[in-house]
């Protein structure tokens, strides 16, 4: 109640309506040998998805207060986070653009103009490419000044700020409210990225259900360089809602290499399996990776608890159509 209350003194535009579904992923949890479920943000109801969304809420509602008329935003050139923000400002009419980076310096022509970025275009979107996202923020502002934009608004990168993370927090609640009451998870597994999701539901579940730990599976730094990003954000998130109890950082960073945004074996063959056993489609980015670091540690058995695993799908589909070109990541 208390977390609800404080989350309620916050504007928020209120696009999901209702809540995404959770469900027992049935012939996985058989396959695995254990109680597998899933929570399907990668069906919001914008933009083919993901979980942005639930940040923009937030982010989009601060930047209409503020009598915004341009939103200026960054990423990777198959950015989940840009494809949603875009979709977003086309939706409240307001001018979109987008700083990005190509990281794994990849020429192909469907990685450069498919998937998430072919979407991003449709949605009007002015992209400005840059050789690299080095300090995103000031790059945005100096982008800003470079272009005479009035009236413009910052979306940091991946909508992870303390405001962003709020659509989280409401995540997490969500979670506990759905929850089957015959069910304590042993963990809530997500990709851990920018931050703000894994934040977010870190500080959400840490009141709701104060026994179950959020394991993010890093997508792009080890953990030494991952748990502080993760905790900066926790504790700012706390200070937003009066929180005194921040929970601790737990990380998985075995599986995200080579590289950000480069596909790799596990990842693949986590894919793969999800589709030909339930029909849900991963990404080579994140989900994939994070569902990898899943099934690899029931393999080993190295979760304390045998209880349930809740999973935490924060879409990217789109992005298999770009990435099919350099990687055989659907076989």
């Amino acid at each position: 109640m208390f977390l609800t209350e404080n989350l309620a003194k916050f504007a928020r535009i209120d696009l999901l309506k209702t809540a995404t579904m959770m469900e027992k992923l049935e012939n996985l949890s058989r396959y695995l040998g254990r109680d597998i479920y899933i929570k399907r943000d990668d069906l919001t109801p914008l933009a083919m998805g993901g979980n942005k969304l639930r940040k923009l809420e937030y982010l989009i509602a601060d930047a209409l207060q503020k009598k915004a008329k341009v939103i200026v935003t960054a990423g990777a050139i198959q950015s989940n986070h840009v494809r949603q923000t875009a979709a977003i400002a086309a939706m409240y009419g307001l001018k979109c653009v987008a700083l990005l980076e190509n990281p794994i310096k990849n020429y192909d022509s469907n990685f450069l103009n498919n998937g998430n970025k072919l979407l991003t275009e449709l949605f009007n979107t002015q992209c400005v490419m840059c050789d690299e996202l080095i300090d995103p923020n000031r790059q945005m502002k100096a982008l800003i000044e470079q272009l005479n934009l009035e009236d413009a608004y910052i979306v940091p990168v991946g909508g992870s700020n303390a405001l962003g993370s709020l659509g989280y927090v409401r995540c997490a609640l969500e979670i506990a409210e759905q929850r089957p009451k015959d069910v304590e998870f042993a963990a809530v597994i997500v990709a851990s990225g920018s931050a703000g999701t894994h934040a977010g539901l870190a500080i959400g579940l840490h009141a709701a259900l104060p026994q179950t730990p959020v394991i993010g599976v890093t997508v792009s730094r080890v953990t030494a360089e991952q748990a502080p990003k993760v905790s900066q954000l926790q504790q700012e998130i706390s200070a937003f809602l009066g929180q005194t109890s921040i929970p601790d950082v737990h990380l998985w960073d075995n599986y995200f290499a080579p590289m950000y945004g480069m596909p790799n074996k596990q990842g693949s063959e986590a894919i793969t399996l999800l589709a030909q056993k339930e029909g849900i489609l991963l990404d080579p980015v994140y989900s994939g990776k994070a569902m990898a670091g899943l099934i690899d540690n029931i393999r080993n058995n190295t979760l304390e608890s045998q209880k349930p695993l809740l999973f935490v799908h924060t879409g990217g589909a789109p992005a298999l159509f770009a990435y099919s070109g350099i990687n055989s990541v659907i076989g």
